[in-house]
């Protein structure tokens, strides 16, 4: 296959999936991981993709926030694995704060019946599952509900979160690096997001590694305000060794 037929056929697979992993690619079409990274870099040069940690995504998404379901699917055995990781880090007891998410989400699927817990969230989906919890007092933060992310925003959560003092509070993100911290593509959601930072006495950040490098509009929170990153294994030595200059950071 010649580079301009393999660099057509990276461009389709981007827009079709969303995103190339170079590792992949280049077992697929049998070449080395370096060629990918090439034909790549001639993509992002052609303002076709952008290129991000271990692959690239396309333009498209730049502009494109994908819905609760959607992002549930994706690299979901490595969102489980990090929630398992997660659950470590629970309190025998306490409040926590759940930030809405897909991870935090099964996080809350987690929860231990024999400790109590008086959980904030933001999330309809995280509140829908616990309110019917005996070992579990709720409270739903207000304001309005962004369709994309079922998320409250806006003046009437930040108001609420403004006098709270939390134990833990597990988050999710869109993007994180270390140049840019915690990131999200919408400014009501992040403004929320960073008073929840705000609120809680320990903070963790759940988010597998495809996450890394892909820095969104958006910053809620540099990584040196995180004091437990718990990621998956797909992050190299070096993405570690980067990230753990500024937070602990648990590979699950």
């Amino acid at each position: 296959m010649y580079g301009a037929e393999r660099q057509q056929l990276l461009a389709q697979r981007a827009r079709r999936d969303g995103r190339i992993d170079v590792m992949a690619a280049a077992e697929e079409l049998a070449v080395a991981p370096e060629t990918i990274r090439r034909d790549l870099g001639a993509l992002e040069r052609q303002g076709l993709v952008r290129r991000v940690y271990g692959g690239a995504i396309p333009v498209e998404r730049l502009d494109f926030e994908p819905g609760v379901s959607q992002r549930d699917q994706t690299n979901a055995a490595e969102k489980e694995r990090i929630a398992r990781a997660a659950f470590d880090l629970l309190p025998n007891r306490g409040t926590l704060l759940l930030d809405a998410g897909t991870t935090t989400g099964r996080l809350a699927g987690m929860l231990p019946a024999d400790r109590e817990f008086t959980v904030v969230t933001n999330s309809l989906p995280v509140a829908g599952q616990l309110a019917g919890r005996n070992h579990c007092t709720v409270h739903m933060l207000g304001g309005r509900i962004r369709g994309t992310t079922l998320a409250s925003v806006e003046s009437w959560a930040l108001d609420v979160l403004d006098g709270l003092t939390v134990d833990v509070g597990f988050f999710g993100t869109n993007g994180f690096s270390v140049d840019r911290g915690c990131t999200t593509p919408d400014t009501a959601e992040s403004a929320v997001k960073a008073a929840m930072v705000r609120a809680c006495r320990r903070r963790v950040l759940l988010a597998d590694h495809s996450k890394y490098g892909d820095d969104q509009f958006s910053r809620f929170a540099e990584l040196s305000e995180i004091d437990v990153l718990i990621t998956d294994s797909g992050l190299d030595e070096a993405a570690v060794a980067e990230l753990s200059a500024q937070t602990e950071v648990v590979a699950a």
